[in-house]
C-alpha cells in the first residue's frame, strides 16, 4: 500500500509538472498575441502620424513596459481571488482551472488576429477565469453532489464589479474622447496656428499633466518599489503635485515651443505612447502568473485545500 501510494504521489508530480510546462509555453504565445493586439492599438497613432521614426516609438513603447513592469503590484489579486475563491477549489482543480484559462486564452486572441477583428486582452482573460471557475464549480457540484451552489465558488462581488468596471469604461471613454475632441476642435480649428502659438503649451500642460497622474501617481499607489510613507505623503498632497506638474510641464512646453522651434505635440504624442505601453504592461502581468499562480497561492495568503 505504501509504495502504490508513493507512486501515485510520483505520478501525479509527473502531470503538475507537465501542466506548468504547458502554462508557461501557453503564456508565452499568449502574450505574444496580446502584444501584437495591443501594439497596433496604442502604437499606431504614433507611427500614423510620424510623431517620431519608428525606431524612436519602439524604444519609448519598451521603457513604458519596464516602467509598468516596475510599477505592477494589485493585478495579481484579480487572478488569485478576484474573480473566485481558491480555498472552495482543491490544488488539482485550480491548476486545471488556469489550464482551461490559457488554452482558451490563446485560442480567442490568436483566432481574432488571424480574422483582423477587435478584441480585448483583459476582457477575454477575465471572462475567461470566470467561465473557468464556474464550469469547475459545477463540475464539482455535480460530481461530489455538493450542497452549495455554483455562486459560492464565485467571488461575485468583486466580479460583477469588474465586469462592471469594464463595460463602464468604454461608455466613459467614448464620452470623455468626444467632449475633449469637441473642445479641441472648437479651440484649435480655426485659426490654428496664432492659437496654438499662445495656448498650446497649456493644452500639452493638461494632457502631460494627465498622462502623468495615471503613469505615475497612480502607479505608484501600486508599486512595491516606493517607500509607504512617500506613497501616502503623495496621496495626500495630490492636488498640489498635480498643480505643480501642469506648471512645469506648461513652462517646458512653452520653452521647447518658442525658445527651441520643437512641436510640442510630436512629445505631446511620444509621451502618451510611453503612457499606453506602461497602463497596458501593468494589465498584461496578470498573464504570467498563472503558469505558477496555482502553485503559489499559498505563500500569497489564499488557502487551497491541497486534498486531491
Amino acid at each position: 500500500m505504501p509504495s502504490a501510494h508513493h507512486s501515485q504521489e510520483t505520478v501525479m508530480d509527473s502531470i503538475y509538472w507537465i501542466i506548468i510546462t504547458a502554462l508557461l509555453l501557453l503564456a508565452a504565445f499568449d502574450l505574444i498575441n496580446g502584444v501584437a493586439n495591443d501594439a497596433v492599438n496604442f502604437l499606431n497613432s504614433a507611427i500614423g502620424s510620424k510623431a517620431a521614426p519608428v525606431r524612436v516609438i519602439l524604444t519609448v513603447a519598451s521603457i513604458g513596459v519596464l516602467v509598468g513592469a516596475c510599477f505592477s503590484g494589485g493585478m495579481m489579486e484579480v487572478a488569485r481571488n478576484g474573480i473566485f475563491h481558491p480555498d472552495m477549489f482543491s490544488y488539482h482543480e485550480v491548476m486545471l482551472l488556469f489550464l482551461g484559462v490559457m488554452i482558451s486564452e490563446v485560442i480567442l486572441l490568436d483566432t481574432f488576429n488571424t480574422f483582423g477583428l477587435p478584441t480585448s486582452t483583459t476582457v477575454s482573460l477575465v471572462f475567461g477565469i470566470l467561465g473557468s471557475a464556474v464550469a469547475t464549480a459545477l463540475f464539482k457540484i455535480s460530481k461530489l453532489r455538493l450542497v452549495q451552489s455554483v455562486w459560492d465558488f464565485i467571488n461575485t462581488d468583486k466580479a460583477f464589479e469588474i465586469v462592471t468596471s469594464i463595460l463602464l469604461s468604454v461608455a466613459i471613454a467614448f464620452t470623455v474622447g468626444t467632449i475633449v475632441m469637441w473642445i479641441s476642435r472648437l479651440a484649435f480649428t480655426f485659426k490654428y496656428q496664432s492659437r496654438f502659438k499662445w495656448f498650446g503649451c497649456f493644452w500639452c500642460g493638461i494632457a502631460m499633466t494627465a498622462i502623468a497622474y495615471f503613469a505615475v501617481f497612480k502607479g505608484l499607489k501600486e508599486s512595491t518599489l516606493m517607500e509607504p510613507s512617500f506613497i501616502q505623503y503623495i496621496d495626500q498632497n495630490l492636488g498640489m503635485a498635480l498643480l505643480t506638474a501642469f506648471g512645469g510641464f506648461s513652462v517646458l512646453m512653452f520653452l521647447l515651443q518658442h525658445l527651441f522651434m520643437t512641436n510640442i505635440l510630436r512629445i505631446n504624442r511620444i509621451a502618451g505612447t510611453f503612457a499606453e505601453r506602461q497602463e497596458i504592461h501593468r494589465i498584461q502581468q496578470v498573464r504570467f502568473p498563472h503558469t505558477v499562480l496555482a502553485e503559489k497561492t499559498i505563500q500569497f495568503g489564499g488557502k487551497i485545500n491541497l486534498h486531491l
